[in-house]
């Protein structure tokens, strides 16, 4: 009980709001935790008094943490839902003082849209022929409605006689939706599974990855365990197409990918054109995730694609900072080097999911939009939370992969 007061405790006394206190509890001096449990009996004491229920709160944090993991089991649909009880019974007070490892207000306080508006995909009696888009997915459901979606949608109106499906490869985040909003959105093998139930025979698959990373590798494999199970699979390219060897190797993919998003960003941030912003003095950066897999050139190739396009006020950044030059301070110092005094920021991603909004956009010290300002050689810094999922140019792009793919598991068919 004490340890569960303790970990309350610690989340109050930090001062600015639960969901910080959380996060910079655990970098707390030695001496500054032991001032802290010093106040114990007084917090408590006025814990009490205004009828906050230590452990119903500490219930939730640390169903959240259980929900929290990639790993799906037998009893984690029922955790999900035992989360959802255990905060609804908590007053508006307590749910302020939630805090756990992963454990915050925001896992089911936050409002990230409506998620009646999504559809989940997870439909049976879909007849012989599916295609499965797989997606690392987001707990941001108006990003998930303006981006996946969409994506899934634009397959749909293209291909009317195939059953377009759903799953994700982020169970953290299936978790989130479900306990959040009663959501369920099937992982890949529970996507496949019920393609096997429903006597599906030709199967495609749409990645709506980047490249071909770790998280295609691992669909990659998952998809080994089935292929006996269907006539025939078939799997598109991601976004971006093959890799290739170096920095220099670009696909036709990357350059018509970099030319959509190019245009569709110039329109948002309200230039004529790229030249135009330009002669403003106004650079922008694509931030991608970043990733320590080979296909982490594609970020480099990326960025020689938009050099060779003229594109100079395009600078591509990475959060992971791999490779080395796509680091914020590096982009940072890029943009000073090249003379552009204002800058505008948005995610080289598919979905504007937690890195849009928190990495990139976010109010923290560590963000790109805080370190940007903080570096002073800027006279503004404008955040576009918007997901290459709603640009319908990338959208045509997926469903031309899609079509290859198709073709492909037809000529397996007949073969």
């Amino acid at each position: 009980m004490k340890k569960k007061i303790l970990s309350v405790v610690l989340c109050v006394a930090t001062g600015v709001t639960m969901l910080m206190g959380c996060r910079s509890a655990q970098n707390e001096t030695a001496s500054t935790v032991e001032e802290t449990v010093s106040e114990a009996d007084s917090e408590v004491a006025e814990s009490e008094a205004d009828g906050v229920d230590e452990e119903k709160v500490q219930k939730v944090a640390d169903l959240i943490d259980s929900i929290y993991v990639q790993e799906w089991t037998e009893e984690t649909d029922s955790l999900c839902a035992e989360a959802k009880a255990a905060w609804d019974e908590l007053s508006d007070t307590e749910k302020e003082l939630v805090c756990g490892e992963d454990a915050d207000p925001d896992y089911f306080g936050r409002d990230t849209g409506d998620a009646s508006l999504d559809n989940p995909g997870n439909d049976d009696e879909i007849g012989e022929n599916e295609i499965l888009v797989v997606s690392f997915g987001t707990s941001f459901n108006d990003s998930r409605v303006k981006d996946i979606l969409n994506i899934e949608d634009a397959i749909r109106e293209a291909y009317p006689d195939w059953s377009v499906r759903r799953a994700f490869t982020a169970q953290i985040i299936i978790n989130h939706v479900l306990a959040r909003d009663n959501e369920k959105i099937d992982n890949v093998k529970q996507a496949l599974d019920r393609a096997v139930e429903n006597g599906v025979k030709t199967l495609v698959v749409q990645p709506t990855h980047l490249m071909h990373g770790a998280e295609y590798d691992e669909l990659m494999e998952t998809l080994s365990e089935y292929e006996d199970k269907f006539e025939a699979v078939a799997v598109a390219e991601p976004l971006l197409g093959e890799v290739g060897a170096d920095a220099t190797v670009i696909n036709d993919d990357k350059k018509e990918v970099a030319e959509a998003v190019v245009a569709a960003m110039v329109e948002s941030a309200g230039f004529d054109d790229l030249a135009a912003a330009n002669e403003d003095k106004t650079a922008f950066v694509l931030m991608g995730h970043g990733t320590a897999h080979t296909a982490k050139v594609t970020y480099s190739q990326m960025a020689t694609q938009m050099g060779e396009l003229g594109y100079n006020n395009v600078f591509i950044g990475t959060v992971e900072g791999e490779p080395e030059e796509t680091a914020c301070e590096n982009v940072i110092e890029a943009v000073k080097e090249a003379g552009y005094t204002k800058v505008v920021l948005r995610p080289l991603m598919v979905v504007a999911g937690d890195h849009a909004n928190n990495d990139m956009a976010g109010e923290d010290e560590d963000s790109w939009k805080s370190m940007f300002e903080a570096s002073g050689a800027f006279e503004s810094v404008d955040c576009r939370i918007e997901g290459l999922g709603r640009i319908d140019s990338v959208c045509e792009k997926y469903v031309a992969h899609t079509n290859a793919a198709i073709e492909e598991a037809k000529k397996k068919v007949t073969e």
